[in-house]
């Protein structure tokens, strides 16, 4: 797609040939625009690398993050989920949530742990607030000890972030969305994946092949949830401005 931004004539177009559009730089259109191909080359120059949460790499967003917050803190779970630890920034992050509003803990599965990783969060301010479980997330002995840890009045808040094949997230899809309580959320991140297929660093098989694709087809096939945008405008003086995101489509929230 060609995208071309005059600052003198204060127009930026994109699209192709007969498709393409022009606009007012200084507008809502542009922004969107220019945020989509923002997102991309901040995806294949590993931009979400360079931060981290309370000393651990956080890898994500920080636009996905505030979000994400937001959303825990009107659902106030007790028991958050989150598939995926890498180095466990995002399970110190959840758990710093619980711990300022002094309620609830965080379990994080992730087929390795590895032992510098194991280590650093089992040694954390915060490991008070973290349990960790080793092994396949959608293998039924693992599914079935993550439910151990969860009491039969707790509410449950879960984030999908390992294996971001479609195969595998579906999978995963099925075997936790069972576990979210009503009112709360199971959130499938890294949809980005689609938008990033036709970067260097993509896959051209990413295009279908991705977690959007995977909770877009979940949403039809079990209308108990819904797919919806998390924060509602409470407070919103920008208009319909769409947010940068690695996490698109993500957020199917439980009826009832």
């Amino acid at each position: 797609m060609m995208l071309v931004v005059d600052t003198e004539a204060r127009t930026i177009t994109w699209g192709d040939g007969e498709d393409a559009t022009t606009s007012d730089l200084y507008t809502i259109d542009a922004f969107h625009a220019l945020t989509d191909l923002w997102v991309k080359v901040g995806w294949e120059v590993k931009y979400p690398y360079v931060f981290t949460w309370l000393g651990r790499p956080i890898i994500q967003l920080p636009d996905d993050l505030l979000v994400v917050q937001e959303a825990l803190y009107r659902c106030r779970p007790d028991v958050i989920v989150e598939t995926g630890v890498a180095h466990g920034g995002s399970l110190v992050f959840y758990a710093a949530y619980c711990e300022a509003v002094k309620r609830g803990h965080v379990v994080g599965v992730d087929i390795e742990i590895r032992p510098h990783n194991r280590t650093a969060i089992e040694e954390h301010e915060l490991a008070h607030r973290i349990t960790l479980v080793e092994g396949s997330s959608v293998a039924p002995e693992i599914v079935d000890q993550v439910k151990t840890l969860i009491g039969p009045k707790d509410s449950v808040f879960v984030i999908l972030d390992s294996n971001h094949s479609k195969a595998h997230v579906a999978a995963e899809l099925e075997a936790y969305a069972p576990l979210v309580t009503a009112g709360s959320y199971i959130v499938v991140t890294d949809g980005v994946m689609e938008l990033v297929h036709d970067v260097p660093r993509g896959t051209p098989s990413w295009l279908t092949d991705n977690p959007k694709s995977a909770a877009l087809e979940f949403a039809e096939r079990h209308p108990e949830f819904e797919l919806e945008d998390p924060l509602p405008p409470v407070f919103n003086e920008a208009g319909p401005v769409r947010r940068a995101t690695h996490w698109p489509c993500a957020y199917l929230r439980r009826r009832g």
